[in-house]
């Protein structure tokens, strides 16, 4: 799990919302640019976000907020890897469709490439909403700090 020090700035609807803490060691810190700490920091200190909380909360509260680094990994191959390959697989399909002496051969393969792309990331979006995914990939409150 990924974890990052947060506030609690509201409490609506049964939905508590944070903002990052303070995490001054972050910014003296050389490894920043690998380090996921400092990505979900990075988040968190731009906006309030909506969490998860078993916890009994009040506004203020110092809460550790976390999320789970294989549902970040498996979200972030659907979001780079299936595109690329659609990007590709309607590259391939157009060059492999097309007689090789067609008349703009190579304007259609990349057509096809860029359609095939666009379409692949409707569709991700679709899954999303339609799987309720974006409910799984919610940060949650770990513990009161």
């Amino acid at each position: 799990m990924i974890e990052e020090l947060a506030v609690v700035v509201k409490i609506e609807n049964h939905q508590v919302w944070v903002e990052g803490g303070q995490n001054s060691a972050c910014g003296g810190c050389l490894q920043k640019a690998s380090c996921t700490t400092n990505a979900i920091g990075s988040v968190l200190k731009k906006k309030s976000v909506p969490v998860d909380s078993d916890i009994q909360l009040k506004t203020g509260d110092r809460v550790m907020v976390a999320i789970d680094e294989n549902l970040l990994l498996r979200a972030s191959l659907l979001l780079y890897l299936v595109p690329l390959i659609a990007l590709f697989t309607g590259a391939g399909m157009a060059d492999w469709l097309l007689p090789v002496d067609a008349h703009y051969a190579d304007l259609w393969t990349a057509g096809s490439a860029v359609l095939s792309f666009i379409v692949s990331l409707w569709l991700i979006n679709k899954a999303q909403s339609l799987l309720i995914l974006n409910y799984y990939a919610r940060p949650v409150v770990v513990r009161k700090v």
